[in-house]
This record gives C-alpha cells, sequence and structure tokens, in this order.
C-alpha cells in the first residue's frame, strides 16, 4: 500500500503522528471486511460486488463508558444513524461503522446485535448504534444486499490499533473521488506537543476539475480524457460531484461535546482544501469524539448513584489549534484514499504535476 507521504509529498504544517492515522489516539482501534468478488456486467443479487464494512472503537469499554461527542452535516443527503442522541445526550455509546447506502440497516441491526451477544444485559437494555454511508452503486451491486450481520461481526472481532489499511478496503471498496478510485483513508496530527487529533475518511465525492493537491489543482493537469471517470460505468448517477464523504474525527484532547461539534465542523475545511464543496445531492457527514474522559460516565442505570461527575476541558480559547489539526488530518485522509486505491492514475504522474509547480519532493 502506497501513501501519499510515500512519494515525497507532504501537506499541512503540523507534525503527523507515528502512525499518520487515527489509531494514533491512544485506545482507538479499527477493523475492517471488504467483500471483492466476481467480473462482468452487473447481475443483481450476483455481483460484481465490491463493498464492506469499516468500524471504528472509540476504546475497549464504549458500550458502558460514554465517550463526549459532537458531529456536523455539511450537506445532508446521506445518512448516519443515532446522531439525534448523540446531539441530544452529547455521548457517543457504540463504535462507529461506516459501509454502503443500502446496508446502513443491516450494520446498525447488527452492531445492537454484537452489543447484545456475551454481555449480561437487563430487560431495558437499548442501543442506538452510529452507522454512516456513502453510496457505491457505480462499482459494486448495491441492490444485492452483500454485506451481512457476520461482516460487522468480523471487522469488530479484528479491530486493532497499528496501521490502517487504506485504498479500496472495507466500507470504502467500491467508492469513488474526485473521478478517481476513492475510499478510506486516514491520518493524523500532533498539536501542540499535548494532543493527537486522527480522521479516518470514506471518500465518495468530488469533480476531477476541482481536485486540489496542497493547492495545486492537479484535476486540470489529469482531465477525464486523459483518465476516464469511474462514474462512466453507471451513467444514471448524474454528476460525479454528487458524492458523499463521511469524516470521522478522534482526540485525545478534553473537550466537551459543544466544543466537539466545533471540531466536527472543521472536517468540511479539510475537504474543501482538496476540491470538495458539498454539492446538492451530497452527503458529507462529519462525527469527532473524544477519549480524554473514557471511565468517567457510565451508561444506563448504573450511573444513577454516581452523582455529580469531574470532567476534563480545555478552554475555547486554546482551541484554534485542534480545529487546525483536524483540518489537515482530514485533508490528508482523502488524499491518502486517493493515493492508495488500486487504480488510481499512476503516482509518477502526481509526483510530476508537484514538481512542476514547486510541491514535489525537493520543492
Amino acid at each position: 500500500m502506497t501513501r501519499f507521504r510515500d512519494l515525497g509529498l507532504r501537506v499541512g504544517l503540523l507534525p503527523t503522528g507515528p502512525l499518520n492515522a487515527i489509531t494514533d489516539v491512544a485506545g482507538v482501534t479499527v477493523g475492517m471486511t471488504t467483500l471483492v468478488e466476481g467480473e462482468g456486467p452487473l447481475q443483481v443479487g450476483k455481483g460484481p460486488i465490491r463493498t464492506g464494512v469499516t468500524a471504528i472503537v472509540p476504546h475497549p469499554g464504549i458500550g458502558e463508558q460514554p465517550l463526549f461527542a459532537g458531529t456536523h452535516t455539511l450537506n445532508g443527503n446521506g445518512e448516519m444513524t443515532g446522531l439525534e442522541w448523540v446531539r441530544e445526550s452529547g455521548c457517543l455509546t457504540t463504535p462507529v461503522a461506516i459501509t454502503n447506502t443500502h446496508s446502513v440497516g443491516v450494520v446498525r441491526d447488527a452492531l445492537v446485535s454484537y452489543e447484545v451477544r456475551g454481555r449480561e444485559r437487563g430487560p431495558a437494555f437499548w442501543s442506538l448504534p452510529v452507522v454512516g454511508e456513502t453510496y457505491d452503486g457505480a462499482l459494486n451491486d448495491i441492490n444485492g444486499m452483500h454485506v451481512r450481520p457476520e461482516h460487522l461481526f468480523a471487522a469488530l472481532d479484528g479491530a486493532a490499533g497499528g496501521p490502517v489499511a487504506e485504498g479500496g478496503v472495507g466500507g470504502g471498496t467500491g467508492m469513488i473521488c474526485h473521478d478517481f478510485k476513492g475510499g478510506t483513508g486516514t491520518a493524523s496530527r500532533l498539536v501542540e506537543d499535548a494532543w493527537t487529533i486522527g480522521a479516518l475518511v470514506q471518500a465518495n465525492y468530488g469533480d476531477r476539475e476541482r481536485l486540489t493537491v496542497d493547492g495545486v489543482h492537479v484535476g486540470e493537469e489529469i482531465p477525464t480524457s486523459e483518465l476516464p471517470s469511474g462514474w462512466d460505468q453507471e451513467e444514471a448517477v448524474g454528476r460525479s460531484g454528487e458524492g458523499s464523504i463521511i469524516v470521522v474525527i478522534a482526540t485525545d484532547a478534553p473537550l466537551l461535546p459543544h466544543q466537539l461539534e466545533r471540531l466536527a465542523q472543521r472536517a468540511g475545511l479539510g475537504v474543501a482544501r482538496v476540491g470538495g464543496g458539498g454539492g446538492n445531492s451530497s452527503g458529507d457527514i462529519f462525527f469527532a469524539f473524544s477519549t480524554a474522559n473514557a471511565g468517567r460516565m457510565k451508561s444506563h442505570k448504573s450511573a444513577l448513584a454516581e452523582g455529580p461527575l469531574a470532567v476534563d476541558m480545555i478552554p475555547d480559547a486554546s482551541i484554534t489549534p485542534l480545529f487546525w489539526g483536524a483540518i489537515e488530518a482530514t485533508e490528508e485522509a482523502i488524499l491518502n484514499a486517493l493515493v492508495a486505491a488500486d487504480k488510481m492514475v499512476g503516482h509518477d504522474r502526481l509526483v510530476e504535476i508537484m514538481t512542476e509547480y514547486g510541491r514535489g519532493p525537493s520543492g
């Protein structure tokens, strides 16, 4: 797997974490199930299959120990379940999963089943899982409903720290970004030697001519006449720019829900820096959580006897550097998704263009 920085390129001013991934935030793990099967013309129910599911586990005890969370929608032609309770309570109580548009329901139900199995719960147990989606119907038999509960179970069981697979993997398997192959990408930033910000994206949006890399209009240099768009495989979809992106941001900075909502909002600026604008038919949904107060809160009735809780937060006056961490991590996560994807234009061509504009490996 080749990543953006493997090409000698860089973007942003802040340093990356050791892995340059969302898993640089201690306790965060990621698991994926990738489904690739079949070739040739579409046969609904048979394939070709190019889809999957990605699971982000914020910390091992998330089912019993909520984390503060916030969300922001740039444009709402998309879905992420469970957000009403996140907005109301300010808390995340489940892993976060990402899949294709028509598999949200089965993944959401599978997350409930996963919580139930092997855990002793009373009859009043309930769960409102957070599951996001983007559309993969140009490359995948989306109406074949190939994602099943066991695929979500496998992603959760395999969730781990360390490097994260990128490109056409997990929920991002069949995605298209700026008319190139897109998918899953991740990156991280270290902020003022104190905090870590990590982002994971499922990128499925954008016009070719608007693709911008570190300020360079790369998309204009590689028109669809040179390299055809993946959307050409489904004429009925309409403009390729009317796609979607899910961004999940994790941090160990002690932020309260209103601050995390502000952090999530900044993911949109990272998307914009790569050339996204939240088109009318785009689903651009961003989610942020903090691990800083893990273990302070309890779920359900077990919290009734606790009384007042002490939690940590940073003052709003100190939050701007974290905003930049979210912006840069989102930007580079998208670029990693593009570079790591199997059918991205040749890496040499990208380096050639960046070098021409003074942004190459020696720039």
